[in-house]
């Protein structure tokens, strides 16, 4: 296992809540970008403690962008007190990262929710995505971001451009390169813990459907799934009080 990194933190809810959720992000964004979700657990009377990556926001620089070593980092995020998190949330990357992370250290959560996870990456998907992210920091410019997601909030917009400017370019361009094969699917049938996938609707844009969802589905009975209807990868952006709804009944 990779040597891990000291993770910065945002948090929203009592901190003396019973309940703690950990929030982790995908490729390109940030901790901060889960505000949405953070905001809707509080008031659900939940900790909700989102990070940065490394090589993004304000995490700590490295050599190494591989799964393993985004998951090392993560295993070595407990909550403020020790202890493992009552949940764990985790979206695209972020998704895959927890997943490693929960399969090997079973005791770091007791659920994991995963957000349109980035599990199984190639093909037309992994082009996808590197054009996407080398779409996002040709231009920085809020409009850029305001015509291409209209119907995201307002701070969604900020906090997108925010959260590329403070990335490191390198560091997004190494986790395609240095992940070859992208393929967390073994860890996935390993997991111990209930998981619930919430994905992206297959019409708009989904990385976890069809066949691999198939598979992944089949190959762990503890990992059920439910789909947000109209809503892209970044569905917490795209129909936020659906996903909202889905992510509060999976962790009932």
């Amino acid at each position: 296992m990779p040597a891990p990194l000291t993770l910065p933190r945002l948090s929203w809810g009592d901190p003396a809540a019973t309940r703690r959720i950990l929030l982790v992000h995908g490729l390109g964004s940030s901790g901060a970008l889960m505000w949405r979700l953070g905001d809707a657990l509080a008031a659900a009377g939940w900790r909700a403690t989102a990070v940065d990556l490394r090589g993004h926001g304000d995490a700590p620089r490295s050599l190494d962008y591989t799964v393993d070593a985004y998951a090392a980092d993560l295993t070595a995020t407990r909550p403020e007190d020790g202890g493992s998190w009552d949940a764990v949330l985790g979206h695209s990357l972020g998704g895959a990262a927890a997943t490693v992370a929960a399969a090997d250290t079973p005791e770091w959560t007791r659920r994991l929710v995963l957000i349109d996870p980035a599990l199984h990456v190639e093909g037309r998907d992994a082009t996808i995505v590197r054009r996407s992210q080398e779409r996002a920091f040709a231009d920085t410019r809020i409009e850029v971001v305001q015509q291409e997601h209209p119907h995201w909030h307002p701070q969604d917009h900020e906090l997108k451009i925010d959260a590329v400017r403070r990335a490191s370019a390198w560091a997004v361009e190494q986790t395609s390169a240095q992940n070859q094969p992208w393929d967390v699917r073994a860890q996935a049938a390993r997991l111990t813990v209930p998981t619930h996938v919430i994905a992206a609707d297959p019409a708009v844009y989904s990385i976890f459907t069809g066949a691999l969802a198939d598979e992944v589905l089949a190959a762990n009975p503890r990992i059920s799934m439910s789909v947000v209807t109209g809503a892209g990868h970044s569905l917490h952006r795209d129909r936020p009080e659906e996903s909202i709804r889905q992510l509060l009944e999976a962790l009932a």
